[in-house]
């Protein structure tokens, strides 16, 4: 029997770093701060956000369907910012923090106006980190938190819902939806027979997505999986960029580097690291 202890384990966010810049991948998922024995985690407005909204959104999953829409999610929001306030969530002005929360606001507001399937039974997976063992035979574990599992009762399935909270939409060739597909099938009885994204920063209803074939998601995301696992073994982490760097890693070189500041630990003990405003901006990159 493998040992999920000494596992390799992916996620879709994980696969996604490792895909970007294995450096990053080292950085985010691999490396500990040799005097805290803790990971490492770069906070940023767009990224305190996205997890602020969608805690309030999966807070609405384990309620009964009569019942989620019984307190305001804009006054559950306030109680979620809190730990996200000011420089705990990026924020290099009051400003800068009025508006990103005033998106957050706007996006639960168009939850509350349009909840949609969100007034239907949803499917709850009884685990806190869904898993299941890729390959037992390579010790990995794929793992992942689905956003939302609509039930749909005329077929007994379910139906993947993931809210988007940025400005972009998915990449075509994502691999997020093959990896919820996945879980879904191994972590539950039902079968999938929908998916959608949500993008809740512009659309009152749903944009639907055609479900991706499980046996080639599977035979694509081990394959991955397996070159995460020897990169790991063998500690080879280069960056596609050189020695200078790219977009995913120069960031979380800064933290290593100790030209980030420190804001706290988040509630995996991770320590989180803030950039100053010129780092941040040179983030964005430029819209030309």
């Amino acid at each position: 029997m493998p040992d999920k202890y000494s596992a390799t384990w992916v996620s879709h966010t994980s696969i996604s770093d490792f895909l970007r810049c294995p450096r990053a991948y080292y950085l985010k998922n691999v490396y500990k701060d040799p005097k805290t024995n803790h990971k490492i985690k770069l906070m940023s407005p767009a990224l305190a956000l996205g997890s602020a909204v969608h805690e309030v959104l999966e807070s609405l999953s384990v309620l009964p369907k009569h019942n989620r829409f019984g307190e305001s999610l804009i006054a559950k929001l306030e109680k979620v910012w809190e730990k996200i306030k000011g420089k705990k969530g990026g924020f290099q002005s009051e400003d800068e923090e009025y508006k990103y929360k005033l998106r957050g606001q706007e996006m639960l507001r168009r939850v509350m106006n349009n909840p949609g399937p969100l007034n239907n039974p949803a499917v709850k997976i009884q685990m806190d980190l869904p898993y299941f063992w890729l390959s037992e035979e390579d010790n990995i574990i794929l793992c992942g938190k689905v956003d939302w599992l609509e039930y749909l009762p005329d077929s007994d399935s379910v139906h993947i819902i993931d809210f988007k909270t940025g400005k972009t939409e998915e990449d075509e060739n994502s691999l997020q939806l093959p990896i919820y597909h996945l879980l879904v099938d191994e972590c539950q009885k039902r079968d999938t027979s929908q998916a959608s994204y949500w993008y809740l920063n512009s659309n009152d209803t749903l944009t639907s997505k055609e479900l991706p074939d499980l046996e080639t998601a599977k035979k694509k995301i081990l394959d991955i999986a397996q070159q995460i696992k020897v990169a790991r073994q063998i500690q080879r982490f280069k960056c596609p960029g050189g020695e200078d760097g790219c977009f995913s890693c120069r960031p979380l070189e800064a933290v290593v580097n100790h030209k980030a500041e420190f804001v706290g630990n988040d509630e995996y003990n991770y320590d989180v690291y803030v950039l100053g405003k010129k780092d941040e901006e040179d983030r964005e990159g430029l819209i030309l």
